[in-house]
């Protein structure tokens, strides 16, 4: 958009030595930001998938004595913990077995 308003100056607005200037300034306006974006947008992968639930905190919905329900960011899972977990508690997901989360405090 910076090239096309400064191209639109030049041509219409601006004497000749400062019109090829708006032009390579505007240029490079664009071409700066092109890279700016790219970079912003190749930080990190997005992880998905129940295999990103691995490390996440859930909260027990239902007591594990060894399976119950625990809801992990926003979402009802069965769950099963060895150790056992009472209603109210926060575990750590561990592992997925299936989809059943395998978790631990």
């Amino acid at each position: 958009m910076a090239f096309v308003v400064a191209l639109a100056l030049a041509i219409f607005v601006l004497p000749a030595p400062w019109g090829f200037v708006t032009v390579l300034v505007g240029a490079f306006v664009e071409v700066v930001e092109a890279f700016f974006w790219i970079r912003l947008s190749r930080r990190g992968r997005v992880q998905v998938g129940p295999e990103a639930l691995i490390g996440a905190e859930a909260r027990v919905v239902s007591a594990c004595r060894p399976e119950g329900k625990v809801r992990v960011e926003g979402e009802l899972w069965r769950a099963r913990c060895e150790a056992g977990a009472d209603l109210g508690e926060t575990v750590r997901v561990r592992a997925l077995d299936g989809l059943t989360l395998v978790v631990g405090r």
